[in-house]
């Protein structure tokens, strides 16, 4: 409400000070030299009511993003998080990168919960090594749990010695567990709470993408990670030959 009120009163201003100028055209050319930069703002006076109110409202936006909290520590995730649903062959249809060798593309996911009740899960996709070596890689990674149920301390590791191992954070962000799924890991904090290297995918569970109902959610989200236009779309060509995981 009050972001509302805020972007009622700049937008009256602004209209009155081009009123005020457009009162002041006939003499603009006798306007000392000094104040010779006003006449940059009669251009943003001559455009009609539409642009003016875009450019208004981009100002807006640009303004409540820049508001934002982009601490780690203050994103959210997914609530009262159920892994038995989670479970199940996942498709990458948008990456954020990480720093360093990662899979690319063709990537499947599959996470099972074991019979005592933790997480596994192991992955599928394409990797460049060595400049120009592409190779279908596969991954398996260990689940520990941690106090809340959808972030994860994940140990990874490639089936082949020169593929990347290590551990990283697995925060499941947002799914509705039928249709799509955000992950999110942080691997390197910068001083300020902000994260310096991560990454994240958006999942889905059919190899054809996401409806744009949902990636308008999927957009949402990503906003909140302050990882807006960080991320590419997941290409699916058949490099990697489905296998049972």
């Amino acid at each position: 409400k009050n972001d509302h009120i805020r972007f009622k009163k700049l937008s009256d201003l602004a209209l009155q000070c081009c009123l005020y100028l457009e009162v002041a055209r006939d003499w603009r050319k006798t306007v000392p030299p000094l104040i010779y930069p006003l006449r940059t703002v009669f251009v943003v006076c001559k455009m009609d009511v539409k642009s003016f109110g875009l450019l208004i409202v981009l100002g807006f936006l640009g303004s409540s993003l820049a508001k934002r909290d982009c601490r780690v520590s203050s994103f959210s995730v997914k609530q009262d998080f159920d892994r038995s649903r989670y479970a199940g062959t996942w498709y990458a249809f948008a990456k954020k990168d990480p720093e360093g060798i990662f899979l690319l593309d063709n990537i499947v996911a599959h996470f099972e919960v074991k019979p005592d009740g933790s997480m596994g899960a192991t992955a599928q996709g394409r990797v460049k090594l060595f400049g120009d070596w592409n190779l279908c890689a596969n991954m398996v990674g260990r689940f520990r749990d941690t106090d809340d149920p959808a972030k994860f301390r994940m140990e990874y590791f490639g089936v082949m010695s020169y593929f990347e191992s290590g551990e990283d954070d697995h925060w499941v962000v947002d799914t509705d567990y039928d249709t799509y799924a955000i992950h999110y890991s942080c691997r390197k904090l910068n001083a300020d709470g902000t994260c310096k290297d991560s990454y994240s995918f958006v999942f889905s569970r059919d190899p054809n993408g996401l409806t744009p109902e949902t990636q308008r959610i999927v957009r949402k989200k990503q906003e909140e990670l302050c990882l807006e236009r960080k991320y590419r779309i997941v290409v699916h060509n058949g490099f990697c030959e489905e296998k049972d995981f």
